[in-house]
Order: structure tokens, then sequence, then C-alpha cells
């Protein structure tokens, strides 16, 4: 399946908000059966030739196996949803609706990269994991404060998250 265009700052939305979600402090489920939800605001700066940036609303509930995400603007329009479960995976936006197999097949073939869910998930619960390419950095994290590096590949990216408490 040949992926759908997608314009850069799609690409740098998605990942931005994939990790913004990084940046939460543990909550309590009011049940044993609760999923986790994240929600908050975000903003990644993408250094290089063609700098971007954006800037958006984020809501995440789930884990690395079953999930969702969605990615809307600071008035509320919803740019992009993305659910994922073993063995599928789907992302709906104004582009259209694009599946995979895996939510890492989903992402490269959206992003040309992956992204640490793992780490991501360990991230929200305030567990300092390690993902490739990427720093995060919870001292801030129960003042619903992160900020996260990518230094390689290039182009360098900052993301910046304040959490909804």
């Amino acid at each position: 399946m040949r992926p759908l265009p997608w314009p850069r700052w799609v690409g740098a939305l998605l990942i931005t908000l994939l990790l913004a979600a990084c940046a939460l402090p543990p909550r309590t489920a009011v049940s044993t059966n609760a999923p986790d939800l994240w929600s908050g605001r975000m903003a990644l700066t993408v250094e290089g030739d063609a700098g971007q940036s954006f800037s958006g609303l984020f809501v995440l509930e789930g884990g690395p196996e079953h999930g969702n995400l969605a990615l809307s603007t600071p008035l509320g329009t919803v740019l992009a949803a993305l659910r994922w479960a073993p063995g599928h995976a789907e992302l709906r936006s104004s582009h259209g609706v694009q599946t995979a197999d895996s939510l890492d097949a989903l992402l490269r073939d959206a992003l040309g990269s992956t992204i640490p869910i793992q780490a991501l998930f360990a991230w929200l619960r305030g567990d300092a994991a390690t993902a490739a390419d990427w720093q995060a950095d919870l001292s801030q994290i129960n003042d619903g404060r992160l900020t996260a590096v990518r230094a390689q590949p290039l182009p360098r990216a900052t993301l910046r998250i304040a959490l909804d408490h």
C-alpha cells in the first residue's frame, strides 16, 4: 500500500502529539478496568532548512497494545485520530483513512519513522525509560511539564508539553 501524501506539518504534528503524551504525571484510575487517559497542550519546533513549529492539543488513551490518540487545534478542530490494537492500526484525517498491521508499521508508512511507544507510556507514568534518538526530561513531570529533544537524526526537534491537571 502506498502511503498517502502528507504535508510535513502533519507528520511533525503526529510525532509531536505522540511524544507530548510523554509528559503527563501518573493518574489514579477510577477503577481497575479504567484506561489511562492523558491530555494537554504541546509545542514542537523542528529546526533545519525548512524549520517548522506547531502547537496544539492532544488526548491520549490506553497503552502500548491498545490505544487512541486525538490531535486537535487550539480551537478544538480534530486534525487526526489514531487507533491501535494488536494486529491493526488506523489513522483518520482529512486525507482519508490509512491502515496497517501494527502501530509501528502505520507510523513508519505515514511519517517515515516509528515512535518509541513503550517508552512513551512509561514516561507518561513518570518512569525514566530510554528511547532511541530521544532524551526526555522528566524533572518537572509532577508540575505537568516535559521537554523532550531528538538530536539525531537531523533535523533536531524539541517538544514542550504542558499537561492538563
